[in-house]
């Protein structure tokens, strides 16, 4: 199933703790809050044009929603939250669900499954050539003056001229939407709704992620 026609969570990414297996290896996991996922709207190919599942995650006070999307949500009958995003779905994936319903965590998500999850990275600012691209430092001695961390020459000589776009530069480094792919579910807490992911997620404590069924597993040799 392709990214484009899967149904996935919204959530909060809490933070990473570590869970101990039977055999006593501790395994790093991210805790990811996917409560309260509404359904705000159902798009269908006759009204949209294309079919998708509209979701809202988190919650809003009302003095921060606008007049056109208070009416929208009032339409569905759910809370503001704090994010919205579609899901591209089959038409028989759009059928089970109604505006006001709830996405369970259960349902979507099962332990040793594989998942993306997607968020916003730590924004670290303007950063300098061998920060930002991971590239090595000079010598820090031998007639080496003040140039321990800077990346040398650019090799932009007369011939050609200028600087070719998408050189390796200083510049702004982190913000950015990131998708770590193929990570595995190792729990699913359904009643406090959270998902524990092995690994690492992009963000911060306290950012907002998606989490998706991988378009990329690989399936087990031999499996139909």
């Amino acid at each position: 199933m392709s990214q484009s026609n899967s149904l996935g969570l919204l959530g909060r990414k809490v933070g990473m703790m570590r869970l101990f297996t039977d055999d006593g290896d501790a395994v790093p996991v991210t805790v990811v809050d996917v409560s309260n996922n509404r359904v705000t709207q159902v798009k269908t190919q006759e009204n949209d044009g294309y079919v998708a599942l509209q979701v809202t995650f988190g919650a809003r006070r009302a003095s921060r929603v606008t007049k056109p999307q208070a009416g929208h949500l009032a339409k569905a009958g759910v809370q503001a939250g704090e994010i919205i995003q579609e899901f591209r779905v089959t038409a028989d994936a759009a059928a089970k669900y109604a505006a006001g319903a709830t996405l369970p965590v259960a349902e979507l998500f099962a332990v040793g499954q594989k998942v993306d999850v997607q968020g916003t990275t730590i924004g670290k600012g303007f950063a300098g050539t061998i920060k930002r691209h991971h590239f090595g430092s000079q010598r820090a001695s031998h007639g080496n003056s003040r140039s321990h961390n800077v990346p040398g020459s650019i090799s932009m000589a007369q011939d050609p001229g200028r600087v070719f776009p998408g050189k390796k530069m200083s510049g702004h480094l982190g913000a950015d939407t990131v998708t770590t792919q193929n990570l595995d579910v190792i729990r699913v807490d359904e009643a406090r709704q959270l998902l524990m992911i092995r690994g690492a997620v992009p963000g911060s404590k306290g950012g907002f992620v998606t989490v998706r069924p991988a378009i990329k597993a690989k399936t087990e040799k031999g499996a139909n």
